[in-house]
């Protein structure tokens, strides 16, 4: 018994011994990366150019360009390059000059010190010292967005005016011999059923297949349209006859017909029997034809759906 609390009571002093000379080797090892990340080193890694602001209608033909830096910084500085690929901005407004064939970016170590790294880094070289981005020319047109969607309103519901998309174009770049094959771009199609509030639907463009060579402006436009609770009218209007034969005197009858038409309840008051003109045209008649076709001529565009209730009016001629 006395034995084996012995042995236990030396296995645990022997146990923090290595505790306390694992703790030490860990300070040890921490203060050596702090020391050495501490000091300056100089070495050269690639950047990965990054264009940006290329003006529309011009495409970079040069797609991946690389440049080659020294730079001599400490250590804690280095570990950022090491671990994410560092990048160069290249701003085509104003760090590139253009010619004939390319854009050329020609900029000091200074500049790149001034503009693209801190204080605490010193560039010692740059390779290549000049880069010239080969270009192309694109073609830039606005296309209009036609709808192929379908929207079918709750009983009593409709729109109020027209159903728009928001945008209703869209800006395509790419080369002329691609873009000048797009006539105008169309939206998924989609059915929207059960609509009774103002509708702001999202939409996806289908776009050609060469989509990854040309640039789109957008790539979802929203279907709007003001829905509202609408209500059934129906207003008696004169009938009017024209073309009449020369010299003759023309009864007809019904003098009136009545239209049916479809309004929202705020321009309800707002349709007057002055907004609709209901016309028969001699001229429009068969020669086997023995009455007239009313015709509906004018209506309001607040009104929807609006037609005539009678389909033929009965005359006769008497000189």
């Amino acid at each position: 018994m006395l034995n084996t609390l012995k042995s236990k009571l030396l296995s645990s002093i022997k146990n923090k011994r290595i505790n306390v000379f694992l703790l030490f080797l860990l300070f040890a090892f921490v203060i050596l990366i702090i020391s050495k990340l501490s000091k300056s080193y100089t070495d050269t890694i690639p950047f990965k150019v990054e264009k940006v602001k290329i003006p529309q209608e011009y495409v970079i033909l040069d797609d991946s360009v690389t440049m080659n830096i020294t730079l001599k910084t400490h250590g804690f500085r280095w570990l950022k390059y090491y671990f994410t690929q560092p990048k160069v901005t290249v701003d085509f407004s104003k760090d590139v000059q253009k010619n004939d064939q390319a854009f050329v970016y020609n900029k000091t170590k200074a500049y790149l010190n001034n503009t693209q790294f801190d204080k605490e880094v010193e560039i010692l070289n740059i390779s290549p010292d000049k880069i010239a981005f080969r270009y192309g020319v694109n073609l830039v047109k606005k296309v209009p967005v036609k709808i192929k969607a379908e929207v079918h309103y709750a009983l009593g519901f409709n729109t109020s005016d027209e159903i728009r998309v928001e945008p209703d174009s869209v800006v395509v770049v790419g080369p002329d011999v691609l873009v000048s094959k797009i006539k105008y771009l169309e939206t998924e199609a989609k059915q929207i059923n059960e609509v009774r509030t103002h509708l702001n639907q999202p939409l996806k463009l289908k776009f050609p297949e060469n989509k990854s060579e040309v640039q789109y402006s957008v790539s979802q436009v929203n279907l709007k349209a003001n829905v509202e609770k609408f209500t059934e009218g129906t207003l008696k209007i004169p009938v009017k006859v024209i073309n009449t034969p020369k010299n003759s005197v023309v009864n007809y009858f019904p003098k009136a017909v009545s239209v049916s038409y479809f309004v929202s309840l705020n321009n309800f008051e707002r349709i007057t029997k002055k907004d609709f003109e209901v016309v028969c045209d001699f001229e429009k008649m068969h020669d086997d034809q023995n009455f007239l076709m009313p015709e509906l001529v004018k209506a309001p565009e607040l009104a929807k759906h609006s037609k005539i209730s009678q389909q033929r009016i009965e005359f006769i001629i008497t000189k």
